[in-house]
């Protein structure tokens, strides 16, 4: 339990970033002048980093091994970076530059953070997966807790001013960064000098060696052909709709990203008939067209339950500030006291999942991996409605525990079920794959959020949340076909 315990020590620390990250962007980017319906677009950095860095990195470091192993070099590397970046965002005086130190910060983050997911797999045996994933859940929350109070401890302990002074970052968030930052570099070099990794040559060969386990497709070339042009197609068919009829900058993110996967399958199948040795990034296109069948159905329970989190992330504070304090200046006495209440709404679903985490394993052992996802993203979708629907903001913290209780099972148990389902020699870029699908839905959320909110819900954030809440409830639905795990040999 030690050991496990030492391996999840730095996603506290990754945490407390990815909690700075949610709790502060919007008001940071509203303090420089963005409007409401700008925000999801510009929180689009977040997921594109993410949406590049995490296989690259799991296919690397699949590749690694060295004094600090596989997955450690890229802990390491990471956190440095993070953490210089983290010192560096609340100096910045423009909204570009805020822009920019955001999306270099989360692609550094993003390096520390996929090698945990991959370490864990490969430290522990399947028994003991639902357990590790749900410590890690443990420290997540934890982490995402200390971050999330932050800047209202920093106010109301050590006298820090949570108000925008002249269209600049508060005092508050200031100084969280910066905490943020030193968290970060001692958490993760905490687990780098106390956890040890398996050397591959102790792997098992049968388990190294199965390149087409059960449950993933066939090598065809010839089938992915007509997948690569349908891709190609839609992206056109998006770019040409976003051009000429929907006027509409953000669904040109969506187009480029269909139109350069569909150009990289098609690369595939010419290096597969030319009997070619495939190139890193078209190997990793290869292995998304063959990915296993347990990986194909969480893609689609991932894509509504992040589609859900990132509106729910990016419109909370609006709304709130909206709904309940009746402001939408950020620069307002009234919008700070918004943001100090879902500072603590936010500490408050993190700390419910550290703590609903460590009931998931028995849980899983009672009902089984698939009922209890199910029943949990239920439980947040009724939350998200309860914030929706609830007139009084000191009521806010019941349907909280909702969402707490969901984001626990979110950010352990597809890693357990997915974990059971690979070899050792992909684990790194199968967990950075699956991280794609945890990244798309936020894409296409900020691609398309932001009209929608503007068009559709004529500005009212509010109703941001209660679609998130439906794609919860469809999360749910879609989880109930999530076949059962094909165990490997260790």
């Amino acid at each position: 339990m030690l050991a496990i315990c030492n391996m999840c020590v730095g996603l506290f620390g990754v945490q407390v970033v990815w909690g700075l990250h949610n709790v502060n962007t919007s008001r940071i980017f509203q303090t420089f002048g963005a409007n409401v319906e700008d925000l999801a677009f510009l929180w689009i950095a977040a997921p594109a980093a993410g949406l590049i860095v995490q296989p690259l990195v799991g296919y690397c470091s699949d590749r690694t091994w060295g004094r600090l192993g596989r997955r450690r070099p890229y802990m390491l590397l990471g956190a440095v970076l993070s953490a210089a970046l983290l010192f560096a965002m609340p100096n910045v005086h423009s909204l570009w530059a805020a822009s920019l130190m955001l999306w270099l910060l989360i692609a550094a983050i993003n390096i520390v953070m996929e090698p945990f997911r991959a370490l864990a797999a490969d430290s522990l045996p399947q028994q003991q997966r639902t357990s590790g994933f749900a410590i890690q859940v443990f420290f997540i929350g934890a982490g995402a807790v200390f971050a999330s109070a932050l800047p209202s401890m920093l106010f109301h302990w050590f006298g820090f001013s949570p108000d925008a002074i002249n269209r600049d970052i508060p005092p508050a968030v200031r100084a969280a960064f910066y905490a943020g930052g030193a968290t970060l570099l001692a958490a993760v070099a905490w687990t780098v000098v106390t956890t040890r990794e398996t050397p591959p040559e102790l792997l098992s060969a049968a388990a190294l060696e199965r390149v087409s386990e059960i449950g993933m497709g066939p090598v065809a070339p010839h089938r992915w052909n007509a997948s690569g042009w349908g891709w190609l197609t839609l992206g056109v068919g998006i770019a040409a709709a976003a051009l000429l009829w929907l006027h509409d900058r953000d669904l040109h993110v969506l187009a480029a990203i269909a139109i350069v996967y569909g150009l990289l399958v098609l690369l595939v199948v010419r290096y597969r008939l030319a009997g070619r040795r495939l190139p890193p990034v078209l190997e990793i296109v290869e292995d998304v067209i063959r990915m296993p069948r347990v990986l194909r159905r969480l893609a689609v329970v991932q894509f509504f339950t992040w589609f859900g989190l990132f509106a729910m992330w990016v419109f909370t504070l609006p709304a709130i500030a909206e709904r309940y304090y009746r402001t939408s200046d950020v620069a307002s006495s009234a919008y700070a006291l918004a943001a100090d209440r879902v500072s603590l709404l936010f500490a408050e679903y993190n700390g419910v999942a550290a703590v609903g985490a460590l009931l998931l394993p028995a849980a899983t052992r009672r009902i089984g991996q698939k009922a209890t996802f199910t029943l949990c993203l239920v439980a947040g979708g009724a939350g998200l409605l309860g914030i929706v629907l609830l007139s009084d903001p000191a009521t806010l913290w019941v349907p909280t525990l909702g969402i707490g209780v969901a984001w626990a099972a979110v950010l352990a148990l597809p890693y357990a079920m997915l974990a059971d389902s690979l070899p050792p020699a992909k684990r790194g870029v199968y967990m950075g794959i699956h991280n794609m699908f945890l990244v798309l839905p936020q894409l296409v959320a900020a691609s398309v959020l932001g009209a929608v909110v503007e068009r559709l819900f004529a500005g009212k954030t509010l109703l941001a949340l209660a679609l998130a809440a439906l794609c919860f409830l469809a999360a749910a639905v879609a989880a109930m076909a999530i076949p059962r795990p094909a165990l490997l040999p260790e």
